[in-house]
């Protein structure tokens, strides 16, 4: 919908469905926690963030599809990407202190036909009128996957006017460490426009993008917005969705090292709800790739 013709491939399609907590006083005892996550952290405690002036939790739910070009063959496809999906639920940790944001998150799910991917595939396909995808009987098997992942990000350079116009400059660093993908990421993000929210970026595929770091403000009423530019380079020693099963014999191709995001969009806010709208661009990730994957996001959140 987003990559234009011929771009229905590589990351095909997903969602996430988010809760962000407000500032909290404690992981354990908070009541703005459910009981369920309350009880969770009582085993996470390693991973969560002390000594910081804000601290909250984002708490999510979401699918990914990735599928090879040809939608039409229904035999395995050696030199294209594997059939796969994922169904994944996360729990992230949001530090901060000043301009500096501190990001944990832990995902657990699993990968293979037990992720329904094929059959949200295949409805979404029917409602919009588009053929569907006839290969999924070579996705990646059922596969349970782990994902820790930890970013630090700085605010380098923040500027506004009496107007409220202005510009911010925020860069991160992090790494991945799973069975569903194992990396090492820097990047940064470049935002322009009316009344910045005071956080650490936009860009919705960032472990605490959209806005979902601590923030003190509540809605004004007013229109507020920006435009905004992320980039983020990656060391890729693993990505299941490459590479195949762990423990089976699975499809799988040579996956490249090196892999690097350019993103872009529209930020609008007024009250207590935002839209975002994002294009990404992706160098090629495995060898004999045709296509430079291109794809965008839609995100919608509100301020309760």
């Amino acid at each position: 919908m987003f990559g234009g013709a011929g771009q229905d491939q590589g990351y095909t399609n997903g969602f996430l469905l988010s809760m962000v907590s407000p500032n909290l006083l404690d992981y354990l005892d908070d009541p703005c926690l459910p009981l369920l996550v309350r009880r969770l952290n009582g085993y996470l405690t390693r991973l969560q963030p002390e000594g910081f002036d804000e601290q909250n939790m984002t708490i999510g739910l979401g699918q990914m599809m990735y599928t090879p070009v040809d939608h039409a063959r229904t035999d395995l496809i050696p030199d294209d990407r594997p059939y796969a999906g994922a169904l994944m639920f996360s729990l992230g940790y949001n530090a901060r202190r000043g301009d500096h944001l501190r990001t944990t998150q832990v995902r657990v799910g699993v990968v293979g036909p037990a992720s329904q991917a094929d059959a949200i595939q295949d409805g979404w396909h029917d409602l919009i009128g588009a053929d569907r995808f006839q290969g999924w009987q070579h996705q990646l098997r059922d596969e349970p996957v782990f994902q820790l992942i930890h970013e630090r990000r700085r605010r380098l350079r923040r500027q506004a006017g009496a107007t409220g116009w202005g510009w911010d400059l925020t860069r991160h660093w992090g790494a991945s460490l799973g069975n569903f993908a194992t990396y090492a990421n820097f990047g940064g993000e470049l935002r322009l426009g009316l009344r910045l929210p005071d956080d650490f970026g936009t860009a919705p595929l960032r472990p605490a993008g959209e806005n979902t770091a601590p923030v003190n403000a509540t809605g004004d009423g007013r229109w507020n917005g920006h435009l905004f530019i992320a980039a983020d380079a990656r060391w890729v020693l693993r990505d299941i969705t490459l590479d195949g099963n762990t423990f089976k014999s699975s499809h799988s191709v040579d996956k490249r090292p090196f892999v690097a995001d350019l993103g872009y969009g529209l930020a609008v806010y007024r009250g207590h709800w935002r839209l975002a709208f994002a294009r990404y661009h992706r160098t090629r990730e495995f060898d004999g790739q045709g296509e430079v994957p291109v794809y965008g996001t839609i995100t919608l959140g509100r301020r309760f």
